[in-house]
């Protein structure tokens, strides 16, 4: 089942490489403005030390920056349930600062904290928690109000019935929000480490650039994307070992639909 859904993504990759392979080798295009992706691969290998000694820093400020911001989503989204009026004040404030263009806020954050791991971690944290504080938000809202009141009649607080009801009904609505912030949590830090840096792919990617190396350019891209790529498939494992039933019952839907067709 795995296999046959990644089977059309992996060929669709595969065409989308023979086609830029084949174009790069005999389109009369110059390798210093597309190289084959066989160059990159092959650049990529033996700037490989290179690769790695950026990659660290910029895995590091993804992550610290990631759990603060998970870390907020909760505590606000938490708070923004046990206090409605709350809500009102802070939402208007909070998509005020998803409309803040990133390529302007990253140079004023190494400004006002430095070129150490503090801005690359608040602008990671910026551009990944709105997501799933909003998707904890609708979730908590989401849960059946016959499920609380009974609770209530049994004479559960308010903390029990969030802990009980409340929380377990937000979590595929957070999963999904999980899965959308953590696409965003690596560029946050390239972005970070492109405004002021010593070390990391974005600082790479600048160097390459700026010596007219695309192909150590797509290197870094190639390893960003991987290091997404990772994340995302984290964030899927962690839903699976968290919410076990919600897989159990897709396949069981799937064992029925399968069942009538035939």
């Amino acid at each position: 089942m795995a296999l046959t859904r990644i089977t059309p993504a992996a060929l669709a990759f595969a065409l989308l490489l023979t086609a830029w392979e084949l174009y790069a080798r005999y389109g009369g295009i110059a390798p210093t403005m597309l190289p084959a992706p066989s160059r990159v691969l092959e650049q990529a290998w033996q700037n490989r030390e290179a690769l790695a000694e950026n990659t660290i820093p910029t895995i590091r400020a993804t992550s610290a920056g990631f759990a603060c911001s998970l870390i907020a989503a909760f505590v606000l989204s938490a708070l923004v349930d046990f206090l409605p009026r709350l809500r009102r004040a802070l939402f208007p404030l909070l998509i005020a600062s998803q409309t803040l263009p990133l390529v302007a806020i990253a140079p004023l954050a190494v400004l006002w904290f430095g070129f150490g791991l503090l801005p690359k971690i608040l602008l990671v944290a910026l551009v990944t928690f709105f997501p799933m504080m909003v998707a904890l938000v609708e979730g908590y809202a989401a849960t059946e109000k016959e499920i609380a009141q009974m609770l209530a009649a049994m004479g559960a607080g308010r903390w029990r019935i969030f802990r009980l009801a409340r929380l377990p009904s937000a979590l595929p609505y957070f999963f999904a929000g999980l899965r959308i912030s953590i696409t965003y949590a690596v560029v946050g830090a390239i972005f970070a480490e492109y405004a002021g840096a010593a070390k990391g792919l974005g600082i790479y990617m600048l160097s390459a650039k700026n010596n007219f190396r695309p192909d150590l350019v797509l290197a870094a891209v190639a390893v960003s994307s991987v290091l997404t790529i990772a994340l995302f498939g984290l964030a899927v494992l962690l839903q699976r070992l968290v919410m076990p039933w919600e897989k159990a019952g897709r396949d069981r839907k799937a064992e029925r639909s399968a069942e009538a067709r035939q």
